[in-house]
């Protein structure tokens, strides 16, 4: 054939851009279907979101990264564009105690993450949750002020 391909039904002739459509059409279709958790994650490292959901997932796993101390007084709260934490924290102790342990903590949330974090907030205050323990204070009995029980 000279220059141009025959459909196959009659003869009715393809132009050259057809043809190449058609070729590529029928290249697709013979492929596997894609799963569709591959498909997700190559959208999104397309859009550029692959790194945001990356960063996202700090706030789930938080109690793994930092470990159940830090854990109990601290509250993920959010992560900005620009990567930064924002972190809730018991006490004003705690938030300076925590700022001075940052590099270690970042380092540790970082590994081995598409979404870098690149900085924390560390927020004192305004923590969730009731009772001491969440305070990081420790359990004490509190008596009402008045005359102690051996009457004195």
């Amino acid at each position: 054939m000279t220059g141009k391909e025959r459909t196959g039904r009659g003869s009715q002739p393809l132009p050259a851009g057809k043809r190449e459509a058609v070729a590529h059409e029928a290249r697709a279709m013979s492929k596997r279907p894609t799963p569709l958790g591959d498909a997700l994650a190559e959208w999104l490292r397309q859009s550029g979101m692959a790194e945001r959901v990356g960063q996202a997932s700090v706030l789930e796993e938080w109690p793994r990264l930092v470990g159940p101390q830090i854990a109990r007084v601290t509250e993920p709260e959010s992560v900005s564009a620009d990567g930064v934490l924002r972190v809730r924290v018991a006490t004003a102790a705690w938030a300076q105690e925590l700022s001075l342990m940052t590099p270690r903590i970042l380092a540790r949330i970082n590994a081995g993450r598409a979404g870098r974090i690149r900085g924390i907030r560390w927020l004192a205050g305004g923590l969730g949750g009731s009772g001491s323990e969440g305070r990081g204070e420790p359990r004490t009995s509190r008596r009402p002020a008045g005359p102690s029980r051996n009457g004195s």
